[in-house]
């Protein structure tokens, strides 16, 4: 009985078939948008938080300075309290902090035969690979005996090496560091742009010894790098390293922090946040197209109870019963909302892809949202089929008949 009503509804459909298209046309856009949608904000998420991730393992960030708004006052970055002694003592002194580097940077010309390229040098020491989740990709890093005697040995990225060394193997060579030579002991790992468009390759690493002793002649640091122990740890960490430093700035209670801690982490989870926000209300948005295409399929399917009277009330008096027709009906309006919700998921799955090459973003399909789609427009026909299938079933025979 009920393939013979399934084939019935196909049947009528089938007679009209620019009409039933047109009528699916609303899922299909609803469906299309949401897959598409969801897919596009989850793909920027992934984006964000792998650009985050890949600025370091669990990463803390300690500035030297305080920035408040309402003091009207600004100094990140332009204290001299910040020492290499601090960070030394809150790798001592805090059980969450696993690793630490200090931080200072400055720009310089770099010179190799008759080439020539002004990048950034970074001054770390020996943990700076593990820190901001970098590797070498040939040569090797500098140790801690080079940072100790602030030696002249650097490590460059990517980019410095197509610059300075194109066909050359930059490992060993001596370049010329704002007129003081310096020896390439290792390429780092090609790592791309940041999420800020910050070529991360174009960088000189050097001991952070010989960036204050050689290149600016300073006794304090702007910043310094911490990794806690754990992605957990971080707000611990957090906790030691200003409990710390307060300590060792003499800094009295009720008084202002001298320097700032940023946690990457919470970042995250912020980026996290907001992108979870826009990507429910872009699929809100999209939904909304649901609502719409199942409206079009009840109005069509009142639109098809009225044309049809004469053969509903002709299939009743033949012995068909009320429950019948509604089926029939009701069929009718699930094989239009799941077969625009089918397309639609294709259409969708196809729109992912094409927005993932414009933004060059991840492409990340939701099976959630796919199953729920499809699951969304079936029950869509079910709900707005239903009022016109119980108008159909209840329809009287002998008035049908009459119907003109």
């Amino acid at each position: 009985m009920i393939l013979d009503l399934i084939r019935i509804a196909l049947r009528a459909l089938a007679r009209n078939k620019v009409r039933s298209a047109l009528t699916m046309l609303g899922i299909i856009i609803g469906v299309a948008s949401v897959i598409a949608m969801v897919s596009l904000g989850q793909g920027a998420q992934q984006q964000v938080q792998s650009q985050i991730a890949g600025m370091g393992t669990n990463l803390l960030v300690v500035m030297a300075g305080s920035q408040k708004s309402g003091g009207f006052r600004g100094g990140l970055g332009t204290s001299t309290t910040l020492t290499p002694e601090d960070v030394e003592a809150v790798l001592r002194e805090a059980p969450a902090v696993a690793a630490a580097t200090p931080t200072v940077s400055t720009a310089v010309p770099l010179v190799f035969g008759n080439q020539n390229w002004t990048t950034r040098a970074e001054g770390a020491n020996a943990g700076y690979l593990s820190i901001r989740a970098r590797a070498v990709a040939s040569g090797e890093f500098f140790t801690e005996t080079d940072v100790r005697t602030a030696a002249r040995v650097a490590v460059i990225g990517q980019t410095v090496a197509n610059q300075l060394f194109p066909g050359l193997n930059p490992v060993g060579q001596i370049i010329r560091v704002r007129n003081l030579p310096f020896r390439v002991v290792g390429v780092l790992v090609a790592k791309g742009q940041s999420q800020f468009g910050q070529d991360q390759d174009d960088t000189l690493v050097m001991p952070y010894t010989t960036v204050m002793k050689k290149l600016l002649a300073t006794t304090y640091i702007p910043s310094a790098s911490f990794s806690a122990v754990s992605a957990s740890a971080t707000n611990e960490a957090q906790k030691e390293i200003t409990g710390i430093l307060r300590r060792r700035h003499n800094i009295r209670p009720g008084q202002d922090d001298d320097f700032t801690v940023r946690n990457l982490t919470d970042v995250a989870e912020t980026a996290e946040q907001a992108s979870k926000v826009m990507t429910m209300l872009l699929g809100g948005i999209a939904a909304v197209s649901l609502l719409v295409g199942g409206i079009g399929i009840m109005n069509i399917m009142l639109v098809s109870v009225t044309e049809r009277t004469r053969e509903i009330g002709i299939r009743m008096a033949v012995g068909a019963r009320s429950r019948h027709v509604q089926y029939q009906f009701l069929i009718e309006s699930v094989v239009l909302g799941l077969t625009g919700g089918l397309l639609g998921i294709l259409i969708g799955v196809g729109a992912s892809f094409v927005l993932s090459r414009v933004f060059q973003w991840p492409q990340l399909i939701s099976t959630t949202a796919v199953f729920g789609s499809a699951v969304f427009s079936m029950a869509i026909g079910v709900f707005f089929g239903y009022y016109p299938a119980r108008k159909a079933a209840g329809l009287d025979p002998i008035e049908a008949l009459r119907f003109e």
